[in-house]
């Protein structure tokens, strides 16, 4: 075996380094930032460089194995090209060197809810695992002869993965996001497209009947729909029952009133994993009992308690204006007050405001974007705003109004008060566990 360059110290990169590293290549993996090295690759024989690439590392690689993060207008991976070295993801490498069959999940908002109820229900027959963008890199689990693996897949890993042909792929919906890393929306869409199409064709594609760009998308393979009924192949609600169809054959699965999950972009998220777990052969009492026994990942709209008729929801992954709109419509009937702010995306706020005005009590503003987004809010003619220092005091505050709900869907990044949206979704867990 010959020299492998690996970029980046990331979960993936050194996944891929340790299963290159096991099958007898000389891997060589390199690290722009000066950080610490894991103990993990102490004494593993893997040549590590942290705080820049050097000529070393990258001469005469036979290819080289990207982290997610590095964009493909990186200089790294310019110059990588410019040596005619092939540049693929950690999905690539494990989809080229293992026979497990991918059901690749992507979409700009519900994908990682979609991909964890997927595994969660093909579990119950097969050996699988949930990997990806969600958590675990495939290369993890490339020995172990899985019989499937239901991966979730951002539109940066399928950029580089030029050949990965998944058995089925699901499309959950598609949002302006990650424009600079793609250097325009185009370009994003594009790259999820990919595997939905020749020569990367899945053998099923899954899309959403209810997405403006996806409904009338051309995919390839034999296409499933879900949200509507909008061919003979689908999963959708009727008379509040799921409903399963292939070729016009007509299954009742099981009442929505059964699922744990809450709001339409949940039912949407489990009208995805029914289509791909009868796809698979799954029994139908096999797929009712899991999604019945099923809980939301953490910081995906996930419960946290319920007090005195109070119910606390933690939706800190919305990092956008449009994932926090789905929080926000999935509570009919019920009085919301929302705490949203955080680092700005700049983007649009229109429809945001727009839903807040319907299904909002109140608002708490927090961090960098409040200006912004009370100003908006202000425009569209809601003025129920209260703006908090921190996460603490607004959840002082929410509870002070006595709502239905008090849901923490940012709409924005979390860079300005935490490290990451999973620290934001901690520090409002064990505020609110704390005052129970």
């Amino acid at each position: 075996m010959g020299k492998v360059l690996v970029l980046g110290l990331s979960k993936s990169g050194i996944a891929a380094a340790k299963f290159l590293k096991k099958h007898g290549y000389d891997v060589y993996l390199t690290e722009s930032k000066n950080i610490e090295i894991p103990a993990e690759l102490e004494n593993s024989g893997i040549h590590i460089e942290t705080g820049g690439h050097s000529f070393e590392f990258v001469q005469n690689s036979e290819f080289a194995v990207t982290s997610p993060g590095i964009p493909p207008h990186s200089v790294i991976i310019e110059l990588l090209r410019l040596k005619n070295i092939p540049v693929i993801s950690e999905l690539e490498l494990a989809y080229r060197m293992s026979d497990t069959p991918f059901i690749a999940v992507t979409g700009t908002n519900g994908k990682t809810t979609t991909t964890a109820l997927t595994a969660h229900i093909f579990e119950k027959k097969f050996k699988a695992k949930a990997c990806g963008n969600i958590g675990q890199p495939p290369c993890d689990f490339a020995d172990d002869k899985l019989d499937y693996y239901v991966c979730e897949m951002s539109s940066y890993q399928i950029a580089m993965s030029p050949t990965l042909t998944p058995f089925i792929s699901v499309w959950t919906n598609f949002t302006p996001d990650h424009i600079d890393w793609h250097q325009g929306i185009e370009n994003y869409f594009a790259a999820k497209a990919k595997i939905f199409k020749s020569p990367q064709a899945p053998e099923y594609s899954v899309l959403n009947a209810c997405d403006e760009r996806l409904k009338d998308f051309e995919a390839d393979g034999k296409v499933f729909y879900f949200g509507e009924r909008k061919s003979g192949n689908a999963c959708y609600i009727k008379n509040d029952e799921f409903i399963y169809e292939n070729d016009g054959v007509v299954e009742f699965v099981m009442p929505v009133s059964d699922c744990p999950l809450v709001g339409e972009h949940n039912y949407q998220n489990v009208e995805c994993a029914i289509i791909c777990a009868k796809l698979a052969g799954i029994e139908d009492d096999l797929i009712i009992n899991a999604i019945k026994e099923f809980k939301s990942p953490a910081h995906r709209l996930e419960l946290i308690a319920e007090k005195d008729s109070m119910a606390f929801y933690n939706d800190s992954k919305a990092t956008n204006p449009e994932a926090a709109i789905v929080a926000i419509k999935s509570f009919n009937n019920k009085d919301v007050v929302l705490i949203a702010g955080g680092r700005d995306k700049n983007t649009s706020l229109k429809e945001f405001c727009d839903e807040v005005k319907k299904y909002i009590k109140a608002v708490i503003l927090i961090g960098e974007a409040s200006e912004r987004f009370e100003k908006n809010l202000e425009n569209a003619g809601f003025n129920n705003i209260i703006k908090e220092v921190t996460l603490q005091s607004a959840i002082d505050k929410a509870c002070e109004l006595e709502p239905d709900v008090v849901l923490l869907s940012p709409a924005c990044a979390s860079f300005d008060m935490f490290k990451s949206y999973e620290e934001r979704g901690e520090v409002f867990k064990d505020y609110v566990l704390s005052k129970i």
